[in-house]
């Protein structure tokens, strides 16, 4: 019966503390756009990504081999 006075307000505090990291990231919009984050993996880039040293710095495809 003694840990109740322990577990309690330490259940109260944890339940408190997530309750205020929810608000806190509400009020600095975490939630706003829940779209746009699932779709950027199907956009294309506009930069491209850095090349090796070992690959030529040209656009042309090499021919494909038979």
């Amino acid at each position: 019966m003694n840990v109740l006075y322990l577990l309690v307000p330490l259940a109260l505090l944890l339940a408190g503390s997530g309750v205020a990291a929810f608000v806190w990231s509400v009020r600095n919009g975490q939630y706003d756009d829940v779209e746009t984050p699932a779709m950027r993996i199907l956009m294309e880039d506009d930069v491209p990504g850095p090349t090796s040293e070992n690959e030529p710095d040209t656009d042309e495809t090499p021919p494909p081999r038979s």
